[in-house]
């Protein structure tokens, strides 16, 4: 069946002019007269014609749309995302809005290649990775993309030798930066929860930064206190009295995020033990749960801000062709009432 919608061709034609004029005079623009410009106008409206906004992208082989895709989390509630994300979602949103494009959100599905489902297919022109679960199998997938020619960024961890381009926090440092206040405030005997593996890299890094601020203060590292967990609180919790069990002893907590401190605070306070008057505790990410919790925690906040304004303008720049660099951002402790310095 014939569309009755009228097309550029059709106001040419009763215009008495040529088609391409017909898209220059509705832009305004300068090359074309005024009279022809009002009457092509008229006919435009009587016609309720409008720009095929599809078509004139499929022309320009860009869609001025980005592809935001979060990696499944259990996180604190039934949205399965990190809530850490969402003020860097908000940032992303408006600085894509600012730079006049769209966004398309999904969580990142078992997909073969992105690519093919997102740039080939003509649905965006880059892709924004938000989360990316076991780190060694996400590096396979995105050493595809990097070899596809593929336009990505990843908010993750900057490692050496790794394909494709990151946005991340300086997690060493911000993980020796929060560890060294717990021993300035003359805690010693300081447990890790976190998984410190290659495939939960950020983490691992955090694990690094705790263990150097504890050789710097000439400190033991006891490896049996570090417990793995994953970012919710339940495996904070569940790690909390796996170390409670253990019967080791240790007068604070680091967390490699707030959800697990979250957790484990329930767990100290279930058997007994006040925060932070027999546990100090410290966590990461200063997500909103963080300055609410009771008590109120010590963390490492990140600037979400910065990070999403990052992510779209190197993603840009990338789609444009341009040289990017991973950039490691520097983070900044929050000092609260969870760690028993405030």
């Amino acid at each position: 069946m014939k569309d009755d919608k009228p097309t550029s061709f059709d106001i040419a034609h009763l215009a008495g002019v040529s088609q391409p004029t017909v898209s220059r005079a509705l832009r305004n623009s300068p090359l074309v007269s005024l009279e022809t410009r009002e009457k092509i106008q008229a006919i435009a409206k009587k016609l309720n014609y409008q720009v095929d906004i599809n078509a004139r992208n499929l022309r320009s082989k860009k869609t001025n749309t980005l592809a935001l895709l979060f990696c499944e989390d259990p996180g604190s509630d039934n949205s399965l995302i990190n809530p850490f994300f969402l003020s860097m979602l908000g940032s992303i949103t408006r600085v894509s809005a600012q730079r006049g494009y769209d966004l398309l959100i999904s969580f990142q599905q078992q997909s073969d290649d992105w690519n093919a489902d997102y740039e080939t297919a003509h649905r965006a022109d880059g892709i924004i990775f938000l989360g990316y679960g076991d780190y060694i199998t996400y590096v396979e997938k995105i050493a595809h993309l990097d070899r596809m020619g593929a336009h990505f960024i990843t908010w993750g961890p900057v490692l050496p030798d790794q394909p494709g381009h990151f946005i991340g926090c300086d997690n060493l440092n911000s993980a020796h930066l929060a560890t060294r206040h717990l021993i300035e405030l003359g805690h010693k005997k300081i447990a890790f929860l976190g998984i410190a593996s290659e495939h939960r890299p950020e983490f691992n890094q955090r694990y690094q930064g705790y263990v150097k601020a504890l050789l710097d203060a000439k400190l033991m590292v006891n490896p049996k206190l570090q417990i793995d967990a994953d970012t919710s609180e339940e495996m904070g919790y569940q790690a909390t009295i796996e170390l409670l069990k253990s019967k080791l002893q240790f007068d604070a907590i680091f967390g490699a995020s707030d959800l697990i401190v979250i957790g484990a605070i329930k767990a100290l306070k279930e058997h007994g033990l006040k925060v932070p008057a027999d546990v100090a505790v410290v966590g990461f990410d200063n997500i909103p749960a963080a300055a609410y919790s009771n008590p109120p925690l010590t963390t490492i906040q990140q600037d979400t801000t910065l990070a999403g304004e990052l992510l779209v303008d190197n993603l840009l720049r990338l789609i444009e062709g341009e040289e990017v660099a991973s950039t490691l951002m520097p983070a900044k402790l929050i000092v609260r009432a969870s760690s028993g310095a405030s």
